[in-house]
């Protein structure tokens, strides 16, 4: 990567979320000289949250390979290749694009575990009950509650704080993704989020957890990074936990601590590549 080049930053956002919950870093990182993508799902695109509320037709039936392929077409066409980050089921897609081999480095902010990560705890299969109790609407777009939100997303709030930033954010999910992604954790070879935990050529990745989260607390990432390292890869994987940070931590209050740690982490470990891995 060239010393006087600024990477382009991907940000990929997670599932009942659109690109908009990514516009604290995405601004930060702009006003630090990088082009920042922030593209949406398929289904979701550049549509707003409340159009995606009113129909959410074009998210059903939608699954993760579908959207990891929509975002490795992106990354192709850009110049180099950028620094990856992604918000929890952003983060399991930041891991399958990572054993693509499409970015310089990759953060995976409270991500979720890819194939064959079975740790979960009762607060992550609590978050995904009201999609996991329905298996007959696999397909679906389910949207989220106020009262779900609050326990997922808004768990350092009060109920009515949770509920103005549901308002403003939240949208209809995924059900096949969710689906997939539990389905894979018991699949490891054959799961669709499959990755090679112990590929030796795959750029650094970080791992990011927040103390209280709910969806993704720190025992799943520390199974992530212990994951990736029992395989004896030299390839860099790092871990962080933050205190008092909930899943919303990329917006959540001192959002600032965490966006400019994982960039300066991003940056010091893209520059490490080989050049002709940009």
């Amino acid at each position: 990567m060239s010393s006087t080049t600024k990477a382009p930053i991907v940000l990929i956002h997670g599932l009942w979320m659109t690109p908009k919950s990514w516009d604290t870093w995405a601004e930060r990182f702009r006003a630090s000289g990088h082009e920042v993508i922030v593209p949406g799902w398929p289904g979701i695109d550049d549509r707003s949250v409340s159009d995606i509320r009113s129909n959410p037709e074009p998210l059903k039936g939608i699954g993760l390979k579908q959207i990891v392929d929509h975002y490795e077409g992106i990354i192709r066409a850009l110049p180099q290749k950028p620094l990856i980050m992604g918000h929890s089921f952003g983060g399991v897609i930041t891991q399958m694009l990572a054993d693509r081999g499409l970015g310089a480095a990759y953060v995976g902010v409270t991500p979720g575990q890819a194939a064959g990560i079975t740790t979960l705890p009762p607060s992550t299969l609590r978050t995904g009950f009201p999609i996991l109790s329905n298996p007959f609407d696999r397909n679906g777009a389910r949207p989220i509650s106020k009262r779900h939100f609050h326990f997922t997303f808004g768990n350092d709030l009060t109920r009515e704080a949770s509920d103005r930033i549901w308002e403003e954010y939240a949208v209809n999910s995924y059900n096949r993704v969710f689906f997939e992604g539990v389905a894979s954790t018991l699949n490891e070879k054959g799961g669709v989020t499959h990755v090679d935990y112990g590929r030796t050529d795959r750029a650094p990745l970080l791992v990011i957890t927040g103390e209280i989260d709910h969806v993704v607390p720190p025992a799943i990432g520390r199974a992530i990074v212990k994951k990736y390292r029992s395989t004896g890869s030299p390839a860099i994987v790092d871990y962080r936990e933050f205190p008092g940070r909930t899943h919303r931590i990329v917006s959540q209050d001192g959002w600032q601590e965490v966006a400019d740690f994982a960039l300066a982490w991003a940056v010091e470990h893209a520059e490490l590549q080989p050049a002709d891995a940009s």
